[in-house]
């Protein structure tokens, strides 16, 4: 076996005491003094000062993709697939996430006022079971289940939001008991072939931040994501489109004294939104991150070369004040465009949204990779979404990317799965630190180290009462070092699951903590003669 060849020689007790600083707000501790507790012939701590031992930084880059469950999109592959065979498909989701070298899933949850979770605020989603309101079978819970999975291959997890859609045209069954249309039919407005909670009801804003709130206290989840969904895309008739019906809500605001004019209110309704979301998601766990994916264009003209789609004026989505503002975490401009395309070229937009972000917050652009061979005219072929990820790493002040969607990643079509693994992800990356916000660890841990009497595994246990949020532990073999992030709750691993295919000694081992906000604590190294 690999690991026994590894590390069969390996036969002693190990245990190290040291500090590792896991929150970077804090000074590192200068009483704690690492100390080795066994056979110092065979194993030495090496200290910090020692440069020989200093395992590589690695390169810093957000790379995720979006897996939707809307329609069936990404996951599950259908309707009505029994426990064992949606926890399989997930897994493969995760799994290839992780082969590819992305270090984030941005998972929806509530696609349309329903849940891909146990809730108590609104009923299971049909993409699940086919109904709406009926809970799957054996009983399991996809998030908890998609934290877990997630976070045990070294995946961010986020939960994605649709704020204000209550019914999708792909909808079959009829809305449950404790959906919001039976439940408060006034809140909601048919337009077109959708159902649309209206953003102009406080209680609408109310019913999300609720939601969303729920799903922060209830899950160990490290971001909160929304989409490109505020007022819905107008709706076309024969004679031209047709505005959204929220007359009630436009109405009862004039006659409470409000002085704007109804496009500005709108869009007042749900900068609201945006804005209480942040500050209230910040209250209940500061290190969770809040992110947004708005439509690419601001508004035509800005750049002064692009032309198209106005969200502004369309989708009432002010989106470039909710960056200015600091109201977001990380902001992700659907930016669906080649690198060259006239009127909205990937590289314009790019350094437009740049410019705009005073307050540094993560800029890390989507990419629609699910037009590589895709069969249509525009298909792309993978080298424009490699050109795209290398454009992004040329840009200062964007720190990433994320790919629409997962089917393609699984497909691979035109091998752009392949390519991306092969060439831009082959060295594992750490997701961006965010200075701004707050990690719950309030101390100094001390870690114990330790290599099992076979010699094949090692133990991390963090004094506090916080765990990191992940450990990265990087071994050197042959002169080559390996890195591989894991799940800072992990107490246990075997030196064989470190590295893949390597049948020598190791020659240093490193361990360093992560905190909730990525930041990272000073590296624990120990050398092999």
């Amino acid at each position: 076996m690999r690991g026994r060849d590894w590390c069969g020689p390996w036969s002693f007790v190990l245990l190290v005491f040291c500090s590792i600083p896991v929150c970077a707000q804090q000074p590192p501790s200068k009483t704690a003094v690492p100390t080795v507790i066994g056979p110092k012939d065979t194993v030495t701590l090496c200290l910090r000062t020692d440069t020989s031992c200093l395992p590589p930084a690695l390169a810093r880059e957000f790379r995720a993709a979006w897996v939707a469950t809307v329609d069936n999109i990404d996951w599950p592959s259908k309707r009505g697939l029994n426990t064992e065979q949606q926890q399989a498909e997930l897994l493969a989701l995760l799994n290839k996430a992780e082969s590819i070298g992305l270090n984030a899933i941005i998972f929806q949850v509530r696609p349309a006022a329903d849940a891909l979770y146990e809730s108590k605020i609104e009923p299971w989603s049909e993409y699940l079971t086919g109904t709406q309101g009926l809970a799957p079978q054996p009983f399991w819970d996809p998030l908890a289940y998609a934290v877990k999975e997630a976070h045990r291959r070294g995946l961010e997890l986020h939960a994605w939001f649709n704020p204000y859609r209550a019914r999708h045209p792909s909808a079959k069954s009829p809305p449950a008991k404790s959906h919001i249309s039976r439940r408060h039919p006034e809140l909601v407005k048919k337009y077109g072939t959708q159902l649309w909670m209206d953003p102009g009801e406080p209680a609408v804003r109310a019913q999300t931040l609720k939601v969303v709130l729920d799903v922060v206290k209830r899950y160990d989840i490290d971001g909160v994501h929304l989409d490109d969904y505020f007022y819905p895309y107008k709706e076309k008739q024969a004679n031209g489109t047709t505005d959204f019906p929220d007359d009630r809500s436009w109405k009862r605001y004039k006659k409470g004294g409000g002085t704007l004019d109804r496009d500005d209110w709108r869009r007042q309704n749900v900068n609201q939104l945006i804005e209480v979301l942040h500050t209230e998601i910040g209250k209940r766990k500061p290190w969770v991150k809040f992110g947004i994916s708005p439509f690419g264009i601001w508004r035509p003209g800005n750049p002064e070369t692009v032309v198209g789609f106005d969200a502004y004026d369309k989708l009432y989505a002010d989106s470039r004040k909710w960056l200015r503002e600091g109201w977001v975490d990380y902001f992700t401009p659907q930016l669906y465009w080649a690198i060259n395309k006239e009127g909205q070229r990937y590289t314009d937009l790019l350094k437009w949204w740049v410019d705009q972000n005073g307050m540094q917050r993560h800029l890390w652009p989507g990419n629609y990779t699910s037009r590589v061979g895709d069969g249509g005219s525009a298909a792309w072929r993978r080298d424009e979404v490699l050109a795209q990820v290398r454009v992004t790493r040329a840009q200062a002040g964007a720190g990433g990317n994320v790919h629409f969607s997962m089917k393609v990643l699984m497909n691979d079509r035109d091998s752009v799965a392949t390519a991306l693994s092969h060439l831009l992800y082959a060295d594992p990356a750490l997701v961006p630190a965010s200075p701004w916000l707050l990690s719950p660890s309030t101390e100094l841990p001390t870690m114990k180290f330790r290599a099992s009497a076979k010699g094949d595994a090692i133990i991390l246990i963090p004094a506090g009462t916080d765990s990191p949020r992940w450990w990265l532990i990087q071994v050197m073999t042959a002169g080559q070092w390996h890195s591989r992030r894991f799940d800072g709750s992990l107490r246990a691993l075997r030196i064989a699951d470190l590295v893949e295919n390597v049948l020598v000694a190791p020659e240093l081992i490193s361990v360093i903590a992560i905190d909730r906000a990525e930041n990272v604590g000073a590296p624990v190294v120990l050398r092999f003669p």
